[in-house]
């Protein structure tokens, strides 16, 4: 067990968009230190993400109506950051051992962890679609979150499955 909690470091927010939870993004998929070629693959994407919406408006239609002004709500950012919170999971199931059997115990997910869990989950299944080259899988991955489908989407349903089909466990707690 630690002896205390790691100190969060501070994401400085990319130059485009200014926004932290893009910068995250990036810095998940950049691979080798190549920080500039993620950049590049991740504004790729917003820019096919948004020709996708264009193509196909009824995705706008579905999605929550958190901003009335209709210019922002068409942002790359705001729909990359709607995704993410499709994507993210409520609840999960942890492993603790009673008595010699193993539980799986449902749980609820921090605001940290949700993020981190749906961008892993976005770009573990890009990485597995079979399109030509990331930034289009990356887009289609997005494009699918939002439409609430794809791998990442059936990813986040299957926890949510997993831990109510766990629930008689909950008693046991998190310590």
């Amino acid at each position: 067990m630690r002896r205390r909690a790691a100190i969060k470091r501070e994401v400085i927010p990319e130059p485009k968009y200014g926004s932290e939870l893009l910068a995250q993004f990036i810095n998940r998929i950049m691979v080798s230190g190549k920080k500039s070629l993620a950049e590049k693959i991740v504004y790729q994407s917003l820019e096919t993400l948004m020709d996708k919406i264009k193509k196909n408006p009824d995705v706008l239609k579905e999605l929550s109506e958190s901003s009335n002004d209709q210019e922002a709500q068409r942002s790359p950012v705001v729909m990359f950051e709607e995704a993410i919170r499709i994507v993210s999971p409520q609840i999960e199931v942890k492993s603790r051992r009673v008595g010699g059997a193993t539980y799986q115990i449902p749980i609820d997910v921090t605001p940290v962890r949700r993020i981190s869990l749906a961008m892993r989950w976005i770009i573990a299944a890009a990485r597995n679609r079979g399109e030509k080259d990331i930034s289009t899988r990356v887009a289609g991955e997005l494009y699918d979150a939002l439409c609430k489908r794809g791998e990442a989407f059936k990813k986040r349903e299957d926890t949510y499955r997993m831990a109510k089909a766990n629930q008689a466990f909950a008693h046991y707690g998190w310590k």
